[in-house]
């Protein structure tokens, strides 16, 4: 049992690290990137012992900054809920990572170790569990502070949140009837099979709209532009507005992680998450017979860094929408969200049941 405790320690551990690292880089992104679509320099003044590093120490300054401001409290505000909901926020968003596996599985001292922290045959269930339970600290923030407009702005987070979980709910069931199951893990290894015997059976080949469903829904869960009208900081009062030092750092890092957890979830159903196309467990095994055998550790590390290569990919393509579309109107936000998404992944729904009956 104690050596279990272990292994899952050291799994989560290193997703952590891993989820972290790529909140950090995130941050250093959301910068160049934008001031290379915007033809501008961006950030290049801080620097560690006179290296710049393309504005790398950017990070680290933004660390200090928010560690050393002061931690304010409105008058009249709930102390504890005000300190709690940066927690709660930051919390299930870390959580959700646990069930999205980032690689197959290795064998160490004969014993074989499956490379996600938490393995569940409701894996699914457990990730739109944590998500939806991420709603209380963006609601309790705005509900906490004492102040008209972070209510206000609370208020549309939930009901924005709420909305999208549905549409991103529904988006999945195409998946569930095709693969036939709610553990990722399983998912990820079906979408190994070859199609037509040359074909991933990746989930952006058998569920296309699906895909594009699911990729606008989770952009509208992450809050960001252009569905950032929870906090729209340069005109709209935020949920946050009320918030400094590191409780608003917390949420500053909630929007990345949100964003990396987005990634990792598109990357997971629809495009094989550690899926190298072609890649067995004992190596290449290309169509028209041709193989390259690799040993197993080197697979393993193919995978892995499959995965992270894909999310990488994904959240540059979140930030290329993010500083592209301009933001959406509420009223324009919710009828997208009612009106457009929802039934037309019902319709989906239907299609995928009514093909996979045909071809049965």
């Amino acid at each position: 049992m104690w050596l279990e405790l272990l292994i899952v320690c050291i799994k989560a551990l290193v997703f952590l690290i891993f989820v972290l690292t790529y909140m950090a880089l995130l941050m250093w992104m959301e910068h160049k990137q934008s001031a290379v679509m915007q033809d501008r320099l961006g950030i290049n003044r801080a620097s560690i012992l006179g290296v710049r590093a393309f504005g790398l120490p950017h990070i680290v300054a933004h660390a200090l900054k928010m560690i050393f401001k002061e931690d304010y409290v409105p008058p009249g505000g709930d102390k504890l809920l005000h300190m709690a909901a940066p927690v709660i926020a930051m919390f299930f968003a870390l959580m959700t990572f646990a069930a999205i596996p980032f690689g197959d599985s290795i064998t160490i001292a004969g014993r074989k170790i499956e490379l996600l922290v938490l393995p569940l045959n409701v894996g699914l269930l457990f990730i739109f569990a944590m998500m939806s339970l991420g709603i209380y600290g963006t609601f309790l923030a705005g509900f906490s502070s004492n102040n008209k407009f972070a209510f206000l702005g609370g208020l549309r987070a939930s009901s924005q949140m709420i909305s999208y979980e549905i549409t991103l709910g529904a988006t999945l069931v195409g998946i569930l009837l095709i693969f036939g199951s709610l553990d990722l893990a399983v998912i990820n290894r079906a979408q190994g099979e070859l199609l037509w015997g040359w074909l991933p059976k990746w989930g952006i080949v058998v569920q296309p709209l699906g895909f594009i469903l699911f990729l606008f829904a989770g952009m509208a869960e992450t809050k960001r532009t252009p569905f950032d009208l929870p906090e729209g900081e340069s005109e709209i009062v935020g949920y946050f507005v009320e918030y400094s030092s590191l409780k608003f750092g917390m949420f500053f890092m909630t929007d990345f992680i949100e964003t990396i957890l987005i990634a990792a979830l598109v990357t997971t159903l629809f495009f094989g998450g550690w899926q190298v196309p072609y890649l067995q467990p004992d190596g290449f095994q290309f169509p028209g017979g041709f193989s390259l055998g690799l040993n197993g550790l080197l697979v393993s590390l193919l995978q892995v860094a499959a995965f992270a290569c894909k999310v990488l990919f994904f959240c540059w393509f979140l930030l290329l929408i993010r500083w592209t579309l301009p933001r959406l109107r509420y009223d324009q936000l919710m009828r997208l969200g009612w009106k457009y998404m929802l039934p037309i992944s019902v319709l989906n729904i239907f299609v995928t049941a009514f093909i996979l009956v045909l071809i049965r």
